[in-house]
């Protein structure tokens, strides 16, 4: 979670308020005292974070305001921050294999076990919704054909910061990840999908921008109503099913409280046939865009106290720094 950074400044760019040295020492103590216990702690850390941390708490009321259609309450301010510190401490469990711990249901495994049968891959897209270890675990219990092989697509400095706070939580857990922005990329992705993998890709933030070191662009920006406000959603996840021909099925792994957790799929976009032309390709992937964003925004109105987007997402404050 981000800390106290000046307003309008790039999510990308944001230092993690949490730390290596943090994340370790509240694993340790998961470890070796359980979950239960270690709970207990999670109620003074939300409480500091809702009083001390100013960029999380402005976001996070923003964003609920909105998601509510009225200013949230302070226990409403405060869940919103527990929840998010709750599915950092179970990543410890989750990464370690311990689904045994927690009350999991699952909706649309049908679709992802047809998925599997096709032998193709394909693009699991999601958001910074809920947990993404508990939709890892559950592909990680299920053996044989049935088993969901996931590999994370980002580019580099996310992986970098994503691998470093994974170690930090779970040490030894490395989950697989697919770095996009070099040479090789795209074949690395092509063979992933062509073995029967899953390519996870969370879409909810956007690079404006920038452009990847090899020179590949990031994708575009569609502007989209997103809880009552325009908001701009990167069309890169959807660009690449699109040059790769895939399936896309929508993902959220939504905690809803103590040890449960709901895992959802849905269908999202399916790219497997080659379009007539370039201007029925742009569309579809536009419509693909545009459907993202609004599954999400029924899951944010829905469950709004599991969407751990602490930045600037509508930028905002980027248009206020810069000015007139």
């Amino acid at each position: 979670m981000s800390g106290d950074t000046p307003p309008g400044t790039d999510w990308s760019r944001q230092p993690e308020r949490s730390n290596a040295l943090a994340l370790r020492v509240m694993s340790w103590i998961a470890r070796r005292c359980g979950r239960r216990a270690t709970r207990t702690l999670l109620h003074p850390i939300t409480l500091y974070f809702l009083l001390f941390a100013s960029a999380p708490r402005r976001h996070s009321r923003r964003f609920l305001a909105r998601a509510l259609g009225r200013p949230p309450s302070w226990r409403e301010r405060y869940r919103h921050l527990h929840r998010f510190a709750a599915t950092v401490l179970d990543r410890v469990y989750l990464l370690g294999g311990r689904l045994d711990l927690f009350d999991v249901t699952v909706q649309g495994e049908a679709l992802i076990d047809q998925t599997l049968a096709e032998g193709r891959g394909a693009f699991l897209v999601g958001a910074h919704m809920g947990s993404f270890e508990a939709l890892r675990a559950v592909g990680a219990s299920r053996t044989g054909a049935c088993a969901l092989r996931i590999a994370m697509v980002m580019y580099p400095d996310n992986a970098r910061l994503i691998n470093a706070a994974l170690q930090a939580v779970a040490p030894g857990h490395s989950p697989q990840i697919i770095a996009l922005g070099r040479m090789d990329s795209m074949l690395a992705v092509q063979d992933w999908l062509d073995s029967g993998g899953l390519a996870g890709v969370l879409a909810d933030r956007s690079l404006p921008g920038r452009s990847a070191p090899t020179g590949e662009q990031r994708g575009g920006s569609v502007r989209v109503s997103f809880l009552g406000v325009d908001a701009d959603f990167n069309d890169g996840p959807f660009r690449l099913a699109a040059l790769l021909r895939r399936r896309v099925v929508f993902m959220a792994g939504l905690y809803r409280g103590g040890a449960r957790y709901d895992v959802r799929f849905e269908a999202l976009a399916d790219f497997s046939e080659r379009p007539p032309d370039a201007a029925e390709r742009e569309r579809r992937i536009r419509a693909a865009t545009l459907a993202y964003a609004r599954r999400l925004e029924l899951l944010c109105r829905e469950q709004p106290e599991n969407w751990f987007n602490f930045h600037d997402f509508w930028c905002e404050e980027r248009h206020e720094a810069a000015g007139p």
